[in-house]
């Protein structure tokens, strides 16, 4: 069995303690979407910080020299705030914040494995219409514009889901979920 699966198997073998405990709501695509201007805030910290690092450990002085190489040195510094933040306690800052919380497809706290592969998935809000940029030779402000698109589909395309989850969510088999919620349902479920 794979560690993405035992969240899961340990929610199915609490199935008696889940009928009774309420299920878990799903906030409304403005907050979450709130919490992700918010989550931008953080984030430009986070990477001026690591890109600061990455600048004077390499003693790097013209921005295209192992621009590749900082670019995954980023991707990995945001992985891991984002993966540590999700493994512990299931929120980032925004998400306390907004009252939000990211949870297993079953309402389980989330394994390391899986928030990995949500932070790879969720990727996928950016990269398809920023992939035209090069891939066609599409100019600056059609790929702006194409990523405008597509990042309100994205968002969008929560609306469609009977769960009120994002595409990445339902693919990670994950949930964004109110936080009073979470702890009503446990709450209600604890020995007395």
């Amino acid at each position: 069995m794979s560690a993405l699966d035992e969240s899961d198997t340990s929610a199915l073998g609490n199935a008696g303690a889940a009928k009774s405990a309420p299920p878990l709501p799903p906030p409304s695509v403005r907050r979450r979407l709130a919490a992700l201007v918010y989550e931008a805030v953080i984030l430009f910290g986070i990477v001026f910080f690591a890109g600061y690092l990455f600048g004077t450990l390499t003693q790097q002085r013209n921005g295209l020299v192992h621009r590749d190489l900082l670019a995954a040195w980023i991707a990995l510094v945001v992985g891991a705030y984002f993966v540590w933040c999700w493994t512990h306690g299931g929120q980032t800052l925004p998400m306390k914040t907004w009252r939000l919380r990211l949870v297993g497809r079953h309402g389980s706290p989330v394994r390391p494995a899986r928030a990995v592969v949500r932070y790879l998935l969720a990727w996928l809000w950016f990269l398809p219409p920023l992939a035209l940029h090069p891939l066609i030779d599409l100019s600056l402000p059609y790929t702006l514009g194409a990523a405008a698109v597509w990042f309100v589909l994205w968002a969008a395309s929560a609306r469609l889901d009977g769960a009120r989850q994002f595409p990445h969510d339902r693919l990670a088999g994950t949930r964004i979920v109110i936080a009073e919620a979470r702890r009503q349902a446990t709450a209600g479920t604890s020995p007395s």
